[in-house]
């Protein structure tokens, strides 16, 4: 798992929805979905936290953390191509 931390892109908005998260963008506008459950909130594109920090919580097994941890990243990734949100 990369210990890389992200931010909103210029133009960007989030929303916190029941299946994760909602991004917007103004210029587009274009909606993209994050399907991240309750694992990640607004608050974590501040660019302080990494993804390895915020998913090794005490709960939950290794094997679950680390599946959900490998969608997560993969997604986050997908939405740094599409000029979402920016590796900081």
């Amino acid at each position: 798992m990369k210990l890389l931390r992200y931010k909103l892109a210029p133009g960007t908005q989030i929303r916190e929805e029941d299946f994760g998260l909602l991004f917007y963008q103004m210029q587009g506008p274009r909606l993209y979905f994050l399907s991240s459950g309750k694992h990640l909130q607004e608050d974590f594109f501040s660019g302080d936290k990494t993804l390895f920090v915020l998913l090794h919580r005490p709960s939950g097994s290794s094997e679950s953390i680390k599946n959900i941890a490998a969608k997560i990243e993969k997604a986050l990734s997908e939405l740094v191509g599409k000029g979402v949100i920016v590796e900081c």
